[in-house]
């Protein structure tokens, strides 16, 4: 199992014309389909009168969650190639919306499909690919005189603390690196004084 996937470093925009139309591609990060719907949104507000908004995203760390959309093109001409130029650099959680303004010349599959190919493999090359750790959550619960011991443990396995409760109980919620993940575990146990418990990642 890989411990680590990839994915954009940023946002990018990139333009494509052909026989008078434009193709515009909107690359972007998402963590979750809200992301991506709200950004959606904003994009069809952005360009009311465009004749196309066709998409696709992948995100998860599997990168099984994925959608695709043509928006009223012909079937397959524009959702497809789309996802087919994030799955070309192996990226997840990246979006992509193609706004395109019709020219008045028709295309045909094959110049569509070159199209939205052109316009997401422009915007890919404007944002690094990076690698990213999996991460999995856990919980731990100790006592105040620990949490030194705590601190020490999360700097030497860089870990995440993404939410603290420090009073005379504590409790953290840490992101470990799942390439970590064993010998972080076998170091927590060592110390008697922290309870530790996986939770289930969003």
């Amino acid at each position: 199992m890989a411990d680590f996937y990839h994915t954009i470093a940023g946002e990018a925009m990139a333009e494509y014309k052909d026989r008078g139309s434009r193709f515009l591609a909107y690359l972007f990060p998402i963590t979750k389909v809200d992301d991506f719907k709200r950004r959606l949104k904003t994009l069809k507000e952005e360009h009311p009168k465009a004749a196309h908004h066709c998409f696709a995203y992948r995100f998860g760390t599997d990168g099984t969650n994925f959608r695709t959309s043509d928006d009223g093109e012909p079937a397959g001409t524009a959702g497809k190639p789309i996802l087919g130029q994030l799955d070309s650099k192996g990226v997840t959680n990246a979006a992509v919306v193609v706004v395109r303004y019709f020219g008045g010349t028709l295309l045909g599959v094959p110049g569509l499909i070159a199209a939205y190919k052109t316009a997401t493999a422009l915007a890919l090359q404007l944002t690094p690919v990076i690698q990213m750790p999996i991460l999995v959550s856990y919980e731990l619960q100790f006592d105040y005189t620990a949490l030194n011991s705590v601190m020490l443990l999360v700097k030497r396995f860089g870990c995440t603390v993404v939410q603290q409760e420090l009073q005379l109980f504590c409790r953290m919620m840490l992101a470990v690196p799942q390439a970590q993940e064993a010998l972080f575990l076998e170091k927590a146990s060592d110390m008697q004084e922290v309870e530790i418990n996986k939770r289930a990642s969003d």
